[in-house]
């Protein structure tokens, strides 16, 4: 009996170079592109509405950007593995990708073959780290912790991502979603998804009972363009 396919969603939003990934994995009969996406929204709207085995997904997405996509799918999600393509390997990258859920990270550029076994891998329950991310991994659980980022929610701001207290921090000074969107640099669906996150952690029906709650509970935090620049690696 001929074994199932591996069941990929493919986020990319280099349209050339989704397309020669796209050739590339499906020569192999036993892997298959079931969807494609060129953005974070897009993706996680997809993870909800087909069976995947596992997500390659570009970490330099465009609006919420790959950390933060991950993250989402992965609290909607947590089975669901997802491998990263990224061009860079810092530990400042490595933490955030450990800290967002990714089961593993793959370089652009590797040959063919390793990224099959990779994504084999991580479908299979694996993981796929490098030598510098283990080495990393390892230094955080011998501090008891792993590293966290500004991606990633903390108790003492109700659970609310650096991005969504950005959000917040807008909706306070009657900010709409397009206004936000253009301050941000994001999408207005982007915007869509941090609105409805963040009244869900708030435990509030409208923006205005947000406002009132970040404002007595002092969760609007002053971003800077520098924030948001460092934000994807």
């Amino acid at each position: 009996m001929t074994p199932q396919p591996l069941r990929i969603l493919l986020v990319e939003d280099d349209e050339l170079f989704r397309l020669g990934l796209r050739v590339r994995l499906q020569q192999q009969p036993e892997l298959e592109i079931v969807a494609e996406a060129e953005d974070g929204e897009t993706a996680i709207e997809l993870a909800g509405t087909h069976a995947f085995d596992v997500i390659l997904l570009d970490v330099g997405l465009p609006g919420m950007g790959g950390i933060e996509t991950c993250y989402q799918i992965k609290q909607r999600y947590p089975n669901l593995p997802i491998l990263i393509l990224t061009s860079h390997s810092q530990t400042a990258l490595i933490t955030r990708l450990v800290a967002a859920g990714a089961q593993g990270y793959c370089l652009k550029g590797i040959a063919a073959e390793t990224l099959i076994l990779a994504l084999r891998s991580v479908a299979s329950g694996a993981s796929w780290w490098d030598a510098t991310a283990t080495e990393t991994i390892r230094t955080g659980l011998e501090r008891s912790t792993l590293p966290t980022t500004t991606d990633i929610p903390s108790n003492e701001t109700h659970g609310l991502t650096q991005r969504e207290q950005e959000v917040l921090a807008l909706i306070a000074v009657g900010k709409s979603n397009p206004e936000i969107a253009k301050v941000l640099y994001i999408t207005p669906g982007t915007v869509r998804v941090h609105v409805h996150s963040i009244l869900h952690k708030l435990g509030v029906r409208d923006r205005s009972q947000a406002a009132i709650v970040a404002q007595q509970n002092q969760l609007i935090f002053e971003s800077t363009s520098e924030d948001r620049t460092n934000r994807e690696i």
